[in-house]
């Protein structure tokens, strides 16, 4: 399933084989909250099959969906690597079968096979790095 997600390309075979057994998988009915904004944040998901809806509190108190993601989309991840709190909720929008990783076995993984870690982590950094990018050219077309 790990090699279902673009996220991670420049994985070989054996990295695949490396990492498969660091993430766990969660089947996450419709409608059920994976996390919300707030929560701690432990774990990482990559969408297998299903759709997830990101929604932050307005100014109001009122949930507002800011994004659909679709399956291969990795998300939860900033948390993961800095470990602040969540800083949206995530719905699953349609029956969801989720890929985890949490931070404990990232650590572990980092010790265990750091060569895999580490690619892991630049594949989290360069989506991570995209999204910003694409948000920044948002930001930028509202303001003209």
């Amino acid at each position: 399933m790990l090699m279902d997600c673009g996220l991670f390309l420049a994985l070989t075979p054996a990295d695949f084989s490396a990492a498969a057994g660091y993430f766990s998988i969660s089947n996450i009915d419709k409608g059920q909250p994976i996390f919300n904004e707030g929560d701690a944040g432990t774990f990482m998901c990559i969408i297998h099959s299903g759709t997830v809806s990101v929604q932050k509190l307005n100014g109001e108190g009122k949930q507002v969906e800011t994004a659909i993601l679709r399956s291969g989309r990795a998300f939860g991840e900033m948390a993961v690597l800095d470990g602040e709190r969540r800083s949206a909720s995530c719905i699953a929008a349609s029956p969801c079968y989720l890929l985890n990783l949490g931070k404990d076995s990232l650590d572990k993984m980092l010790n265990d096979a750091p060569k895999v870690a580490a690619k892991i982590i630049r594949a989290i950094a360069i989506a991570m790095s995209k999204r910003l990018r694409m948000m920044d050219g948002q930001v930028l077309a509202q303001q003209e």
